[in-house]
């Protein structure tokens, strides 16, 4: 310890920041906590695979359509 300037330690400073309410925040984290509960990954899972068999059978009833549409346009034409 020093004679001539002795150290000695500053107050602590006021560091407040209010909190304010953000609802939108607040919804996203309750959308995410949801979203991690137990069997959710796999609800998930299941829902979208419903969604891409659901896709993947109307590409084939679409191109089952146009193959008919061009046997039909074939078969008028000759």
């Amino acid at each position: 310890m020093s004679v001539l300037f002795p150290k000695i330690n500053k107050p602590r400073e006021w560091d407040y920041r209010p909190i304010y309410f953000d609802e939108e925040k607040e919804a996203r984290k309750d959308k995410r906590l949801a979203r991690l509960r137990r069997g959710a990954f796999r609800e998930e899972h299941e829902k979208n695979m419903t969604v891409m068999k659901q896709k993947r059978q109307s590409k084939l009833l679409i191109w089952f359509v146009l193959i008919g549409l061009l046997v039909f346009g074939i078969y008028l034409f000759l």
